[in-house]
């Protein structure tokens, strides 16, 4: 069991009024790195970040980006996203929007940037295994993509433990992506998943600081994992409103 795993921002669900502000608070309140979420209308339902928007914060932090295509065919505009990113941030794509998606992936790698697939609730694991033996990163959906605030579907929970256990031998890192509330985090923080993204669930349009949200769960994971702290005595002593 471990408590080291990290925390990203669904910048889709920040405050666009003071980008500049949520960008430096978050930053500064130890957030991993930023969750942009580019949506084309297509194979999703919905328009959310633009490259604008995630050129400015790529320029506006020295912490990595996780940029999510949620777009039909990314092969046709992917240097557009490219080069406006630096070493080391990570690219998902969605292996079904794609007629080659290791071609993709091929460019993303040949870029410097982390490769990363996004897989959808409805997608099956035996489907993409091919695709997970060449990314570093599996981002694996917890509610079918194109809208903050959705619910969770509990079948996923059966997907992550299949993928929890490929990971041994693939070796790629995993991260949870919607609907990601504590119990989420408690509940497969130990068992190994990487990554969580945060969004209003948790960590926007709470009235506290993102600084106190960050160490609250950080501190009741610490707790969950302490055997001589009792999670639910964590929770009776400390002023947490989610």
């Amino acid at each position: 069991m471990t408590s080291d795993f990290k925390l990203n921002a669904s910048m889709m669900c920040a405050d666009y009024g003071h980008l500049a502000r949520e960008v430096s608070q978050l930053s500064e309140a130890g957030i991993d790195s930023f969750h942009i979420d580019i949506m084309d209308g297509r194979y999703v339902p919905n328009y959310a970040m633009s490259l604008n928007d995630m050129a400015y914060i790529a320029g506006a932090t020295t912490k990595p980006l996780d940029v999510h295509l949620m777009v039909e065919h990314p092969n046709t505009h992917i240097e557009l996203f490219l080069r406006n990113l630096r070493r080391g941030d990570t690219v998902y794509i969605h292996p079904e929007a794609e007629y080659h998606p290791s071609t993709t992936l091929q460019k993303i790698i040949n870029a410097g940037m982390v490769p990363g697939i996004a897989i959808n609730p409805g997608t099956s694991v035996e489907t993409i295994i091919e695709m997970i033996r060449i990314v570093d990163k599996v981002l694996v959906m917890s509610v079918n993509p194109g809208n903050a605030g959705q619910m969770y579907l509990p079948y996923v929970g059966t997907k992550i433990d299949r993928l929890l256990e490929l990971r041994r031998e693939m070796h790629f890192e995993l991260v949870w992506d919607g609907a990601c509330s504590i119990d989420r985090i408690l509940e497969y923080a130990p068992k190994g998943m990487d990554g969580f993204v945060l969004g209003t669930t948790v960590l926007f349009g709470k009235k506290r600081s993102y600084a106190e949200i960050i160490k609250d769960v950080r501190d009741m994971n610490k707790a969950s994992l302490d055997k001589d702290v009792k999670r639910e005595d964590y929770f009776n002593n400390q002023p947490v409103r989610y």
